[in-house]
């Protein structure tokens, strides 16, 4: 019989600090999810037509590819916690803007454009900082713990519980105050990290150099691991056919082909953050794959590939099964990517490398949102999510044949971790 001290997702909760991130980045998480909901249906209400939820995608991830380098930089100079919570700052008012003009009845197309800008901004600093703060606070042997404990909870509260709650607060108290609870939602997560305790990053004073050529040294980092750079150039281009077809079409098939309701839309991504949650807690209880990198490659396509089923749903069910697929297969590769970031990049370069992850994943992201609309417009919405999905996975297969890109499952670096107390990171001498 399995104890509740036996299921290893929970082993990294006995850290405290770690357990208040986790806390406050469920709690946000959760207004994430009533915001994906909100936004989509509020950007409907006022045009709908899927171009005008294109633009706001644009508008949203722009500045997110602008700031993300400082964001990464910042991450590495300063206490992490720190950025965290000027990240929380910046999107919490954001979206508090967007309630009152919502509530009011005064609100416009062109100021979700400009809010989800500022949203976009708080991303850029959230990200890098997120992704680099987990290792400082977990040991070694935890951490594919801790990442799957962080993919646990984001599709739990993001595509689960979060959107189900945003279909439901949109029926019963509108539009503006879903937005308004999305934004209370930050400043608990703001709490959280306040109460944590401090950590700021030790610098050599005398090696301090600019910001272009603390940039250029995670550049130089990521250009000497195979694994890495071409993860990231496979997802460059994969998140391209899938990020648009699937934000913006998504919830227009299922408003306008199926002729579902908000609360519905909230079903179809709740479906896909079950998925994940399964996938998760499976991972975290077996471990990291010995054919980790070709896992991690054959789920990013499984779920990349599986917005061509969007194409042929029409009914509210089958929109879920297709999300269920897709939350299964980022999950997993999720889990196993992060946990690859956390080994074996060193802690003195994980907030850069982190803010390059995410430049180089999203650097095509505006575009996908700038022509998905027009697409769609000019083809249809089915075929359009049929190809996105269909090409989106031949993508990401194809990567998987340059060499060197599995050379992590032989060499011996992603060996099992030595069971210790304290959390446990190479430095940039140990990866040469």
């Amino acid at each position: 019989m399995l104890r509740i001290q036996d299921v290893k997702i929970l082993r990294p909760l006995k850290i405290r600090d770690f357990a208040l991130l986790w806390s406050g980045m469920t709690v946000s998480l959760l207004g994430d999810g009533i915001y994906i909901v909100a936004l989509a249906w509020q950007v409907y209400e006022l045009s709908n037509v899927p171009t005008a939820l294109s633009i706001v995608g644009v508008a949203w991830t722009a500045p997110m590819v602008l700031f993300l380098l400082l964001g990464g930089v910042m991450s590495d100079r300063v206490d992490r916690r720190k950025v965290l919570i000027l990240s929380d700052t910046i999107r919490g008012a954001a979206v508090a803007a967007i309630g009152v003009l919502s509530i009011t009845g005064t609100i416009q197309l062109w100021h979700m454009f400009v809010l989800v800008a500022v949203y976009g901004v708080g991303d850029a600093f959230f990200g890098p900082a997120f992704g680099a703060i987990v290792p400082d606070l977990v040991p070694r042997n935890m951490l594919l713990e801790a990442n799957s404990l962080g993919q646990f909870v984001r599709p739990f509260a993001m595509r689960l519980a979060g959107p189900a709650l945003g279909g439901l607060a949109i029926a019963v108290v509108g539009l503006g105050n879903a937005f308004f609870i999305n934004g209370a939602t930050f400043a608990v997560s703001a709490m959280c990290l306040l109460l944590m305790t401090a950590r700021p990053i030790e610098r050599d004073e005398d090696a301090q150099q600019s910001v272009i050529k603390e940039v250029l040294e995670g550049f130089r980092f990521v250009r000497s691991q195979t694994w890495l750079w071409v993860t990231l150039c496979s997802t460059v281009l994969t998140l391209l056919f899938w990020i648009g077809p699937f934000e913006v079409l998504v919830p227009y098939v299922v408003k306008n082909q199926i002729g579902g309701s908000a609360a519905d839309l909230g079903l179809v991504f709740a479906a896909g953050g079950v998925g994940a949650v399964v996938a998760a807690v499976v991972m975290a209880q077996v471990g990291l794959p010995r054919r980790h990198m070709l896992v991690l490659y054959w789920s990013f396509g499984l779920a990349i590939g599986s917005v061509s089923g969007y194409a042929f749903v029409s009914e509210t069910w089958q929109a879920m099964a297709v999300s269920l697929v897709e939350g299964v297969g980022g999950t997993v590769g999720m889990i196993i990517w992060g946990t690859l970031m956390h080994r074996l990049v060193p802690t003195e370069l994980l907030g850069r490398v982190e803010s390059l992850d995410w430049l180089v994943s999203i650097a095509l992201v505006p575009l996908s949102f700038a022509v998905t609309g027009p697409i769609a417009g000019a083809i249809g919405v089915d075929t359009t999510l049929l190809w996105a999905g269909i090409l989106g996975g031949i993508a990401q297969v194809i990567f998987m044949l340059v060499p060197g890109v599995f050379d992590t499952e032989t060499d011996g670096r992603m060996r099992p971790a030595p069971v210790g107390d304290a959390p446990m990171r190479p430095h940039a001498e140990a990866v040469k």
